[in-house]
């Protein structure tokens, strides 16, 4: 029986990419390699599409590949799929939703404790030797502050449950109010102007870039802090360079950024900002959970059964 033809469209971990091989014809598609060559040489038999949440799914892409049928996303996010243009050619579209939830709500538990207490100025004291010269400076208390979150669907939901057990109050903006024990805050102008913590846990793509802008860090103001988990997109990186240099806002924890793997200079030169590798979801565990849920929606796909987790 001839093997289904897949494309990768990022580089896949091998406990991802081994099942798909002993599964699929698999073809990549990445860094240096020539996609005009490699379209033209199979792109007629390509079915399935695999790539990271992060992975761009053009329509100049799709466009030469006529006879794909699903795309399979290594991640939450599918900002990268043009979802509408996948609609119409009926383009199956997954993601990985949930498996991720608690991993993604953990690292930004930390980034606020980070930024609040200062913990990772305080790791660089003792190992500079300071200690010794005399203690470490007072950090801030979260009992009580307010944690204002962009987004409240899982991801979010999952962030408001642990910053509420440290005694936070919990605010939240996004499309509609929704029936949780939290209160709806129906600008986010407002939301950063009442939040000590503002916590970015919404979807990227288009229609939200540079939704976190100027005008937003103004209203968060210099007592206030920025936390993103979500997408590098959804904050405007120079306006909150501006904003960290000019005293502005007090801190920024970040695990996403603009331009990843680069992250600006502006960003890692400043003493107040708590900077992560894109960490959110990177565990054995949930790594692993990930990928067996994208190996078993293109198994249901070719099988002809109903996906586990469609999108489109």
């Amino acid at each position: 029986m001839t093997k289904p033809d897949i494309l990768f469209l990022a580089p896949l971990p091998e406990f991802l990419s081994a099942p798909l091989r002993a599964r699929y014809e698999c073809h990549e598609c990445f860094g240096d390699t020539d996609t005009s060559a490699l379209v033209a040489r199979i792109g007629q038999s390509i079915r399935g599409i695999v790539g990271s949440g992060g992975t761009n799914y053009g329509r100049e892409v799709l466009e030469r590949l006529p006879c794909v049928e699903i795309i399979s996303v290594f991640g939450a996010g599918y900002d990268g799929v043009p979802v509408g243009y996948c609609q119409g050619r009926g383009i199956r579209v997954t993601n990985t939703p949930d498996v991720l939830t608690d991993d993604v709500a953990d690292i930004a538990l930390a980034l606020v404790l980070m930024t609040s207490r200062k913990l990772a100025a305080a790791n660089r004291y003792l190992h500079d030797g300071k200690w010794p010269g005399g203690p470490f400076e007072l950090a801030s208390s979260l009992r009580g502050k307010a944690a204002g979150i962009l987004g409240l669907g899982r991801i979010g939901k999952g962030i408001a449950a642990r910053l509420g057990v440290l005694g936070m109050d919990i605010l939240y903006h996004g499309r509609k109010a929704q029936p949780v024990p939290f209160r709806f805050v129906d600008s986010l102008i407002d939301l950063a102007h009442e939040s000590d913590f503002l916590v970015v846990a919404c979807a990227g793509g288009a229609e939200t870039r540079h939704l976190v802008n100027a005008d937003v860090l103004a209203a968060l103001g210099r007592e206030g802090t920025l936390i993103n988990i979500a997408r590098g997109s959804i904050v405007d990186e120079a306006a909150l360079v501006l904003a960290l240099e000019a005293g502005t806002i007090n801190a920024a924890g970040l695990d996403v950024f603009e331009n990843e793997p680069h992250v600006s200079a502006g960003l890692l030169k400043c003493d107040r900002t708590v900077l992560l590798p894109h960490v959110g979801s990177a565990t054995r565990e949930t790594r692993g959970a990930m990928a067996d849920l994208v190996v078993r929606n293109l198994a249901a796909h070719f099988a002809g059964q109903p996906l586990l987790t469609p999108v489109v």
